[in-house]
């Protein structure tokens, strides 16, 4: 008894004891089975072996074997193997770009890591061999490098030598052109004076016969004189009823073309009527050449009639009658759709309620492709199925804003017209006058566009105006608005690439305030650049050459493709607005809100641009203006993974970009190239001109 009892102590003990208390998983053997392999795993020879074998053991004399140090290749101070015993070292790093490394927002990005391979020494002997080939390696490469230094101090001095030489004889060639200079002004000044004497003998003739005429003449003009001052009047009488027919015409092409255009916007509802849209637009587009011919011809032959103006009066008349019956079938045909679509939707409902049970599994998300790999590796072309999903639920934000605002687009009443006029004028002509202006100008350009969102009255052309006058008054101005800032950079920021700034500021305070605005915005510019999504839009089969090149982004006139380097001005200019916008933030008010599309916005798009296979002349321009204005953000906000990524467009993209690109466009990624190796040597993206610092606030 005595004895159990002492048992259960001892095993009371043991339990309470720091081994007693050590966990115990049945399921190690299968979660750590990798561990007992290698552990079991036979040894492996170096790659170095056989060239040891062959070219450093027979070289080795036995004292250096025995007497040379090998601390650089030996095991830790901890084992007491011995020299006879094996032990398992690690060969040297052979690194390879292997693995990918996930950015910020989610997009894997590739970076090298580190391969190690296995390797087993029987003896010291060949730990030493090993420490032989590191010091030759170090040797050779030491070596190489003293001789490039040597080479480029020689390249140095020949470039001297023949500097100075150029020099001499540029200074010999400048001597030599000045004395002929001289010798020329001379000949030329003795034949000027030889000349002179001659001219003054021939004008003393001259004015003795010219006296003469005159008397004659001067008869003459009075009577011509009293001729043209009769056939002046008439005509200025002709010309000025001329200009009154001839802004008649203007106003009522304009209105022509206007009313195309309402025409041309309506094929976008094609899909809900029932009538020929095609026949509608050839009419208008007859219509358009008939009153255009007719001001031509009157330029042609003087001033228009009162028979042209009457003819142009019919033909907007015949325009008018079609555009008004097809506002009708579109406004049926909605009507229609609206029920056709709230019965779906009850049917829906009811189905919905009526099914029970788990649904269909979904489908996992399909990766980013990493932009890394060889240049045998095909990138894709089409961009995530996520980002297409966020830029379709723009465009269909902006259509919805379009059709909110319609009735007072499409309306007939003068009082609704006024209105829509006076709104436009608020909501654009602030966002023209903004420019490198000091910062207190640009915060009442900021408080006048901020109120006029907000349902205030502003002045605007001498009268107060307000969105709260008219129930679609919000969703036109909010609409035309965002276009507006975009237009901005399409035309003004493109020309002016520090005007990107000031522009992007005010933007991003309006966007913080009125998200809507923001959408707005971000939909107007995929459409206008869809590069900046990234987007590149596929020729789909049957579809009209000349609609694709605008999907591409490309003004098309009359038939005509506006030319490459105004193309890509507009593009640098609204990537360059972009990249200014996802970097600021207003700077008054009393609360500090997260940035509403921040420089992660920026990260993801250089991500999957690099994940996507370039364009030839326009990957490389966006990439540069991207980089020129955002960089220095990005950089400091992301730092060593921002290197990274400067790394990969330099040894892997740049070479893509090469490889389409003609000679003829070389310009391009020769700017790319150079910004990036100047960044790369100097270590730091510089911070772009015309950045707002906080002088610029304080003026």
């Amino acid at each position: 008894m005595t004895s159990e009892g002492r048992c259960w102590e001892t095993l009371r003990a043991l339990r309470n004891s720091s081994k007693g208390r050590l966990p115990y998983h049945h399921e190690w053997l299968v979660h750590y089975e990798d561990v007992l392999e290698e552990c079991t795993s036979l040894p492996k020879l170096s790659s170095y072996s056989g060239w040891v074998v062959d070219h450093i053991l027979p070289n080795t004399s036995p004292h250096m074997q025995e007497n040379s140090p090998s601390s650089e290749c030996s095991p830790s101070s901890g084992s007491t193997s011995g020299l006879g015993q094996p032990s398992l070292l690690k060969s040297p790093v052979r690194s390879t770009p292997e693995s990918s490394s996930p950015s910020p927002n989610g997009t894997k990005i590739t970076h090298e890591c580190q391969r190690t391979e296995p390797i087993a020494l029987l003896s010291s002997r060949a730990i030493k061999v090993e420490g032989c080939i590191r010091m030759y390696e170090l040797a050779h490469r030491m070596r190489g490098i003293e001789g490039l230094r040597q080479r480029q101090e020689e390249q140095e001095r020949k470039v001297r030598a023949l500097s100075e030489m150029a020099s001499e004889q540029l200074k010999r060639f400048d001597e030599l052109k000045e004395l002929k200079l001289h010798k020329e002004f001379q000949d030329l000044q003795e034949v000027m004076e030889k000349s002179t004497r001659e001219a003054l003998g021939h004008q003393e003739k001259l004015k003795a016969e010219h006296r003469h005429r005159a008397k004659i003449l001067n008869l003459k003009l009075r009577e011509a004189e009293q001729q043209r001052v009769k056939q002046a009047e008439q005509e200025q009488r002709r010309k000025e009823e001329g200009q009154v027919r001839l802004c008649n015409l203007y106003t009522l092409q304009e209105e022509v073309l206007q009313l195309n255009q309402q025409l041309a916007a309506s094929n976008q509802h094609k899909d809900l009527l029932n009538v020929d849209l095609a026949a509608f637009q050839t009419q208008g587009n007859q219509l358009c050449s008939l009153i255009s011919g007719i001001i031509r011809s009157t330029l042609e032959s003087g001033y228009p009639t009162a028979e042209n103006q009457a003819e142009a009066e019919r033909t907007l008349q015949e325009m008018r009658d079609p555009l008004s019956n097809l506002e009708q079938e579109i406004t049926r045909a909605y009507e229609v759709k609206k029920q056709q679509d709230e019965e779906e939707a009850q049917v829906k409902l009811q189905e919905s309620q009526v099914q029970q049970g788990p649904g269909a599994p979904t489908q996992p998300p399909v990766p980013s492709p990493g932009p890394a790999g060889t240049q045998n590796e095909d990138l894709p072309v089409k961009v995530q199925d996520s980002t297409m999903q966020w830029y379709q639920q723009l465009q269909d934000a902006s259509a919805k804003c379009v059709l909110a605002f319609e009735g007072l687009t499409s309306s007939k009443d003068s009082q609704a017209q006024k209105i829509k006029m006076d709104l436009q004028k608020a909501a654009t002509i602030p966002v023209s006058q903004i420019s490198t202006i000091a910062g207190s100008k640009l915060k009442e350009v900021f408080e006048k566009i901020h109120s006029l969102l907000s349902g205030k009255p502003v002045e605007s052309g001498g009268r107060s105006v307000s969105v709260t006058l008219n129930p679609q008054g919000l969703d036109f101005v909010q609409y035309k608005l965002a276009e507006k800032f975009v237009k901005q950079g399409e035309e003004e920021v493109a020309s002016h690439h520090e005007a990107a700034f000031p522009i992007a500021v005010v933007a991003s305070g309006i966007w913080e305030l009125h998200r809507k605005v923001g959408d707005l915005i971000l939909a107007h510019l995929h459409k206008k650049c869809p590069y900046s999504v990234p987007f590149y839009p596929a020729f789909k089969e049957g579809m009209a050459l000349e609609d694709y090149q605008r999907m591409l982004g490309y003004q098309v006139t009359d038939s005509k493709v506006e030319q490459q380097d105004h193309f890509l001005k507009r593009m640098s200019g609204m990537i360059r607005l972009y990249a200014a916008i996802i970097q600021l933030q207003w700077p008054y008010g009393n609360r500090q809100e997260a940035h509403p599309h921040g420089l992660n916005h920026g990260w993801r798009w250089l991500a999957q641009i690099l994940n996507m296979e370039p364009l030839s002349d326009v990957t490389a321009t966006l990439l540069f203006d991207f980089l020129e204005v955002c960089g220095n953000a990005l950089m400091k906000q992301y730092q060593v993974q921002f290197w990274k990524m400067v790394l990969l467009i330099k040894e892997d993209y740049l070479p893509r970009i090469e490889a389409i690109t003609s000679s003829g466009q070389m310009g391009s990624f020769i700017r790319l190239k150079q910004f990036l190796e100047k960044c790369l040597q100097r270590r730091e993206i510089p911070v772009p001109k015309g950045f707002l610092t906080s002088s610029f606030w304080r003026s």
